[in-house]
């Protein structure tokens, strides 16, 4: 597949804000990166039901993590992080039974490309991928053995897969890199080209239904619709192809099963946002405010709030919007810069 990067005019790094630091944890004897194991390091084989769990940071979402859980037939679990942070496999433990709990610590291409760290992850029944910085997965995952375990969860194996904030950025596959800073949403609509931006084009993980999808994360809580909107109208500018994104506010997950059915859960909303062909954006230019209005009409937002067991129904396979229910309908523009929204 040929890669393709669209460097966007942004201030980057999603997540630093929810970056952890926490102290140096050991390793596990034998198994390389590893920082702690709950459960039998035995391998076991459980019936699986794939699904992608799109987790907006700020805090777990734990009927997000019980539904992961239910499709993993109480397999083994395993989490990945670049930034020390171990703290997963007790939470996930408690919400369910499954044989075992380990947190990676994969911190360069050299464990990227480590055969039992990559086997490890092979072996997994549920792959969580928590929050950090999601350039550093970029830089040093991408390309590596352990980019390519997650694909085979993802793709063949089928099991089911989450990330929270950085994690869930991954995730997509039009993904915000988060290099050098992070994008802030006046700053952006006021000039797409902001030089920190950086949307990559589906060359790293490849998750069911999410090919022609962006998210974004913290969504409401930081005020990101705008630079999600600015992703979306660069992608159609530098690419000529039309976007779909996807977007959790904090504490809330977007849940979506193998047959790529989405419901929400958490406590707050989350967003997905439909774009049109017959709908460019009318200024996309470096130094110019971004101006996407077409009367009012340039974007189509379906909202569903989320709740503790899991709300709504949105069809992300084709985004149809006869399909989805238990949420309500938006437009979006732009105008002179400035995000506007109207209910439908």
């Amino acid at each position: 597949m040929k890669r393709i990067m669209i460097v966007l005019t942004v201030t980057a790094m999603c997540l630093n804000a929810c970056y952890m630091r926490v102290p140096k944890q050991p390793a596990v004897a034998g198994r390389p990166a590893s920082i702690g194991i709950i459960g039998d390091t035995a391998d076991v084989t459980t019936p699986v039901k794939g699904g992608v769990a799109l987790i907006g940071g700020g805090g777990n979402v734990d009927g997000a993590f019980q539904w992961m859980i239910e499709r993993s037939g109480g397999g083994d679990v395993v989490v990945l992080t670049a930034s020390g942070n171990g703290g997963y496999n007790s939470d996930i433990d408690s919400l369910g039974k499954v044989n075992s709990v380990e947190t990676l610590n994969i911190t360069s291409r050299e464990l990227a490309n480590n055969d039992t760290v990559a086997n490890i992850i092979r072996n997994a029944e549920m792959l969580f991928i928590a929050g950090g910085d999601q350039s550093r997965y970029m830089n040093q995952w991408r390309g590596t053995k352990v980019n390519d375990a997650i694909n085979y969860l993802l793709q063949e194996k089928k099991v089911p897969v989450g990330g929270t904030s950085a994690g869930c950025a991954i995730l997509s596959g039009f993904y915000y890199s988060g290099e050098g800073g992070s994008a802030v949403s006046d700053s952006v609509l006021a000039n797409p080209y902001d030089s920190l931006v950086k949307v990559y084009n589906n060359d790293f993980l490849h998750a069911p239904y999410l090919r022609d999808v962006i998210s974004d994360q913290h969504y409401l809580k930081r005020g990101r619709e705008g630079r999600h909107v600015t992703f979306m109208s660069r992608i159609i500018k530098d690419q000529g192809i039309f976007p779909r994104g996807i977007a959790p506010d904090e504490k809330t997950a977007v849940c979506i099963d193998e047959a790529g059915m989405a419901k929400v859960f958490g406590v707050s909303k989350a967003y997905f946002i439909l774009t049109d062909s017959l709908k460019k954006p009318e200024l996309c230019d470096p130094g110019q405010p971004l101006q996407w209005n077409h009367n009012g009409q340039a974007l189509k937002v379906y909202e569903i709030p989320a709740s503790a067991s899991g709300n709504g129904s949105f069809r992300v396979t084709d985004f149809d919007a006869a399909t989805a229910s238990g949420g309500a309908w938006y437009w979006w523009w732009v105008e002179n810069g400035q995000l506007k929204k109207k209910a439908i």
